[in-house]
């Protein structure tokens, strides 16, 4: 252990008791040099411009308080410190997902999981296996399904189900969350007929003899859903705490939860209390509505739980999804000529909302995929903007964002900068949707869709995540579907642009330090530099040099939030 100079020289000068006294504070340097945690002989990339790599970090009570070399780090190793020789391991800033559902991704683990059926076929099978093991009239309930991977790409109906599930309610919604198909029991059930009103913003897909297919889109899923069993209060604990252990398991130290409730909200204070949440959720409110409401009433909440837990924004949805072809179109759908998408938001309740929510210092996310759907959005966006000065916000940057970002006109990509609207963009569904888009919109509206380096060429922070569950929600997928723009076997086609890839250090950024800056957390998190939480995401292999596809096989051997190893470490 080292000591400054001017210690020692006082040390060896002093008289007989004061040498005394000074020894006797010694072991209280000691103890403050000492780190917890130390990682060393690691490729470190910090997301710091000034320093952007290292090799050995130090933490003490979940901050860091060094960043530099091998023998820097030394002088902070005591008796008590952890420390993890990384020779070949990679060190980057905690990985935050900036969009996903924390809930539904717990539930996925717990419920009939399609993600992965690639033909209809495999869909059917591994509904028939489910309903074989259910008793009868117990209900099946799953997710994940997409059927634009199928031959021919064609929605599943009723009959399909019936013929596997005729004794039981069966209802499963496609991966996106905008779209479910029942079978005839769960229909009859909820009382769904050809005679039956359509809600708002929702769609019953009907056949040629005017009765419902099974397909019900977007608000028109709550018929069935709404008399869908409901998960018990311990089942939706256990979803929590099973969302948190994959999550960290992949790498994630951050999840940002898109929806939610009052409810749920105390419901992972518990779990926090309990100690069975380790990863840090910034979480939404649901609105416009009482619960939002509720929120701006309370302005943005207090950093929670050590600073792992914090609700300050309201989550809208403007459209539905362009698989279930419900994203709102400024014209039709050039595979449904009749058909402009749906839009599923009180665009009147919410502009009320947003104003009340700006000068309350909340942030509002927009759930927005079509380019009527982005547009109405920005329109809505730049009039809460007009209406409450700079003056009367008690943010003055909201940083309000939108939501997906799919499928944007070119003249409206500017009006995000000069707006300082935050895209907030999923790059795996890019890599899904552009195998079916230019045949959903024709070429010409792809010039605007997952537009991510023409938002990086404007400055603007896109905020990279996942949309878990609608998509499988790894970090690495997400990575490479931001720096290759190719499927994940390599493949791309007409209309894919790769020119709006982003370079690996830009992709970086997206799932760290812009992450952190969506949150209002780039001062806490987002980089390794000293002073901000130690959170960090450590993997096998080198993902800013390694061959786009070793990419994919990249694997988190470490994950650490606040300084405390939540994953790994053994």
């Amino acid at each position: 252990m080292q000591y400054d100079s001017s210690f020692m020289t006082t040390l060896h000068q002093a008289p007989p008791m004061r040498r005394l006294a000074l020894l006797l504070l010694l072991p209280v340097s000691l103890s403050a040099q000492s780190a917890d945690l130390v990682l060393r002989h690691a490729t470190i990339y910090t997301v710091n411009a000034k320093a952007p790599n290292a090799q050995a970090v130090a933490v003490k009570d979940g901050k860091i308080v060094y960043v530099g070399s091998d023998a820097g780090v030394a002088k902070f190793v005591g008796p008590s410190t952890r420390s993890f020789d990384l020779t070949g391991r990679f060190v980057y800033p905690g990985f935050v997902d900036s969009h996903a559902h924390f809930t539904g991704i717990g539930q996925r683990e717990m419920t009939l999981n399609l993600e992965g059926t690639r033909t209809k076929e495999a869909f059917l099978a591994r509904v028939d296996s489910a309903v074989k093991k259910a008793r009868p009239g117990a209900w099946v309930a799953g997710r994940g399904w997409i059927e634009t991977f199928w031959s021919p790409p064609l929605f599943p109906t009723r009959q399909d189900l019936d013929r596997i599930a005729p004794n039981n309610p069966v209802v499963l919604t496609r991966a996106d969350g905008h779209a479910s198909v029942a079978n005839s029991m769960a229909l009859r059930l909820a009382k769904v007929t050809k005679t039956t009103a359509v809600p708002s913003g929702g769609a019953i897909n009907m056949d040629r003899d005017g009765e419902p297919t099974g397909m019900l889109i977007d608000h028109a899923q709550g018929l069935v859903l709404g008399i869908v069993p409901v998960a018990t209060e311990a089942d939706l604990e256990r979803a929590l705490q099973l969302a948190s252990e994959r999550e960290l398991s992949l790498g994630w130290t951050q999840v940002q939860d898109a929806h939610g409730s009052w409810r749920e909200v105390e419901r992972m204070r518990k779990l926090y209390r309990d100690g069975r949440l380790k990863i840090r959720i910034y979480k939404t409110i649901t609105g416009p509505g009482a619960e939002a409401d509720r929120l701006i009433a309370q302005g943005p909440g207090e950093s929670e739980f050590n600073d792992r837990f914090e609700v300050r924004a309201i989550k809208l949805v403007m459209d539905g999804a362009l698989g279930s072809r419900g994203a709102a179109l400024l014209a039709p759908y050039s595979d449904d000529v009749t058909n402009v998408g749906l839009i599923t938001m009180d665009t009147v309740a919410a502009k009320d909302m947003m104003r009340r929510a700006l000068k309350a210092g909340l942030q509002v996310w927009t759930h927005a995929i079509g380019d009527r759907g982005n547009r109405l959005t920005l329109n809505l966006y730049e009039g809460a903007f007009k209406a409450v000065p700079v003056a009367q916000r008690k943010v003055a940057d909201p940083r309000w964002r939108d939501e997906h970002s799919q499928i944007v006109s070119p003249p409206d990509l500017v009006r995000f900068k000069q707006l300082g609207i935050i895209p907030s963009m999923q790059p795996s569904h890019a890599i899904g949707d552009l195998f079916f888009v230019p045949s959903r919109l024709g070429l010409e509206r792809t010039k605007g869709a997952y537009a991510w380096q023409t938002f990086f060429s404007m400055g603007l922070p896109v905020a990279g995540g996942t949309d878990a569950p609608v998509e499988r929600g790894e970090p690495m997928i997400e990575f490479y579907a931001a720096v290759a723009r190719k499927s994940l076997d390599g493949k791309s086609g007409p209309g894919w642009h790769p020119e709006e890839k982003v370079t690996r250090a830009q992709a970086l950024k997206m799932f760290t330090w812009n992450g952190a800056f969506a949150a209002f957390e780039e001062r806490r998190h987002g980089s390794i530099e000293v002073g901000k939480a130690a959170d960090f995401t450590v993997l096998d292999q080198d993902i800013m040099k390694v061959p786009e596809a070793q990419i994919l096989k990249t694997k988190n051997v470490m994950t650490v939030v606040g300084g405390e190893i939540v994953y790994g470490g053994k």
